[in-house]
């Protein structure tokens, strides 16, 4: 029997979702699965009239283009990618790098394979749609934070440490020079511990020309918990960072049956979510996680939990899809006007390697966030200055730059005049440091050990040394000693280094040292537990935070707890549950187990009790 569309009549019908955020220069989005999208009319019919933007829900995580290695599949994407291009619609990509959803044959690799890993994939994927037109932005990396603000504790920061972000970061932008480039996460909506660590992070990797375009916060909300803290103002201030900012996959689910108080604040959550968008002229626009309620994840991931998005299970438009028309028609117009051409430019102090730029400023309505560098028509770097020095460049050789000016809405200027610019032959320095001395390890510990080795002399002088562990670099030191700390106990390892000059040339190896670590003292944990918020029926824990009290890494944590009686555990996250009468454990899952010593994790849950008894349990174990 064929399908019929039973999209009810919007209460305000003087436009669709697409066509009010349009106005306003910003996006609605949805997030889309392949299946439905080829076999469900008004699946397809919703996602092609409401929405200007669309995400593949799964279709180009790793899991899916690349399930073995470079055995590549773009079936999906390739589907979503066209079904936009067909109307008129952009893409954003999710996601590249990621602690879930990736095949295991990436995730038992050592150091320098993952990177080379991490670099084909990306290469690969982001490459395939560098020249579409629709494809605008990645999510480069996904979630690398724990709910404190420290590090998440994956593969990819365990295999390759923090540095795995930049290298991301750095193999997208050379894949697509003009696409955005995003980090994205959850519960980083309101101003606290994690939102504050991703500021850092930005703030950092900025500074240090890694191309951080772009911050998604992902707003899966529920009306059980409060509305996330200064929303807006934690939009902004990453907006002042000059990087885009957008929310990506929102929802808003509710403890099942919904009452109408629960409608409510569905409504109102959503309604502050497109309100604050709307006030930041730096976001781009709001992506909901799905559309129609069946499809969407909430009810798999959290018992009992649902009717989190516009449409309902048989495609009728609930009432909350009349709060978000309202707010996105009653938002301010978006900043649709780029900044003013650049002043002049101008090239000086050229050398055989570099070349200083200078430009006069431009002007914009709400104000300049940066420049953006092309050196012959590729974008090389984003600078806030009207001044930069380009180095790396070849002696004798001549190049063309530009630049364009751009806002805090992504608008970007007319480029600037070219200039065309020779470098000076060089002074031909090819030879390379000394081999360095003696390497030599000492102050052995269960996590750290400190190296030293003899200097290398250079014809020119030499800038610093290279420090190798399993093959792959770890970093680079203008001393002759280091200590690398975050090692596993009860591990081997095996260092090198190198010495470099200015002008790249880099020494023979050194000898190599191995070394192993002590046992340490053997691992433990702890663990704290806050009542986040609770009602007359029910509460909800969170954080539960579990620490690695030892010095051992650990793999596994249980968690253990006695509900009082009458209570029931309605919902759960990051945490696997079993429950047996009143007594529940709670044990890590595959992505949060392995904790370094002092590394914590949180997890949390909530429970529905008798209407007025005012219990919560009060002893949580850890083991």
């Amino acid at each position: 029997m064929a399908s019929t569309l039973v999209i009810s009549s919007p209460a305000l019908a003087d436009g669709t979702l697409r066509d009010h955020a349009a106005e306003r220069g910003k996006f609605i989005g949805a997030a889309l699965a392949t299946g439905p999208l080829s076999n469900e009319a008004p699946y397809s019919t919703i996602a092609r009239t409401e929405f200007n933007q669309v995400t593949p829900e799964n279709a180009l995580k790793w899991d899916a283009t690349e399930p073995n290695d470079n055995q590549y599949s773009f079936s999906g994407a390739d589907q979503i990618v066209n079904f936009a291009v067909a109307n008129n619609q952009i893409v954003h990509g999710h996601t590249l790098v990621w602690h879930s959803q990736t095949p295991g044959w990436v995730q038992g690799l050592n150091a320098t394979a993952m990177r080379a890993a991490m670099q084909d994939h990306i290469t690969t994927v982001v490459g395939r749609y560098a020249n579409n037109a629709a494809v605008r932005s990645w999510d480069v990396v996904n979630e690398a934070f724990e709910e404190n603000g420290s590090m998440r504790q994956s593969f990819w920061l365990n295999t390759m440490g923090q540095t795995y972000i930049a290298d991301a970061f750095r193999f997208a932008r050379a894949a697509d020079p003009d696409a955005r480039l995003c980090i994205n996460d959850f519960n980083v909506e309101g101003i606290n511990a994690k939102s504050t660590a991703m500021f850092n992070l930005v703030q950092s990797l900025r500074a240090q020309n890694v191309p951080v375009d772009c911050v998604g916060f992902q707003g899966h909300l529920a009306v059980q918990f409060g509305f996330p803290n200064q929303v807006q103002q934690n939009l902004q201030r990453f907006a002042d960072l000059g990087v885009q900012v957008r929310i990506t996959e929102l929802d808003v689910r509710i403890p099942l049956p919904a009452d109408d108080t629960e409608l409510a604040t569905q409504n109102t959550y959503y309604t502050n979510m497109i309100s604050a968008c709307n006030n930041v002229t730096a976001c781009a626009g709001v992506t909901i996680w799905g559309f129609t309620d069946k499809y969407s994840w909430v009810p798999d991931t959290f018992s009992g939990q649902g009717q989190a998005l516009l449409w309902d299970t048989n495609y009728v438009a609930k009432p909350v899809y009349n709060a978000v028309h309202t707010a996105l028609d009653g938002g301010t117009p978006g900043d649709t006007t780029p900044p003013s051409t650049p002043g002049t430019l101008t090239a000086s102090g050229i050398t055989s390697t570099s070349v200083n730029l200078a430009w006069g400023a431009s002007t914009d309505n709400f104000g300049v966030t940066g420049y953006n560098i092309y050196r012959d028509g590729t974008l090389l770097n984003t600078v806030t200055t009207t001044s930069t020095t380009v180095t790396g460049l070849t002696a004798s050789t001549a190049y063309q730059f530009f630049v364009r000016a751009r806002d805090a809405a992504g608008n970007l200027s007319p480029q600037s005049n070219t200039v065309s610019v020779t470098t000076a032959p060089g002074t031909g320095d090819t030879s390379p440091p000394t081999t360095p001395g003696t390497l030599n390890s000492s102050a052995v510990t269960s996590t750290s050990v400190t190296l030293a080795w003899g200097a290398s002399t250079d014809n020119v002088g030499v800038t610093g040394y290279n420090v190798f562990r399993n093959n792959a670099l770890l970093t680079t030191v203008t001393t002759t000693s280091t200590t690398v700390t975050g090692l596993t106990p009860a591990t081997a390892y095996q260092f090198f280094v190198q010495a470099r000059d200015a002008a790249g040339n880099v020494s023979a190896n050194s000898n190599t040292v191995s070394v192993t670590t002590s046992p340490g003292t053997g691992g433990g944990c702890s663990v704290a537990a806050t009542v986040q918020t609770q009602w007359s029926n029910g509460y909800v824990v969170q954080p539960i935070t579990v620490t690695n009290t030892g010095t051992s890494t650990i793999s596994a944590w249980t968690v253990t707890f006695t509900l009082p009686a009458g209570h029931t555990i309605v919902g759960s996250w990051n945490a696997a549950f079993t429950i047996s009468g009143q007594t529940i454990t709670a044990r890590n899952m595959s992505y949060n187990g392995t904790l370094g010593p002092n590394a914590s994790t949180t997890f949390g849950y909530q429970a529905s009790r008798p209407n007025g008894n005012t219990a919560v349990p009060s002893t949580y174990t850890c083991s």
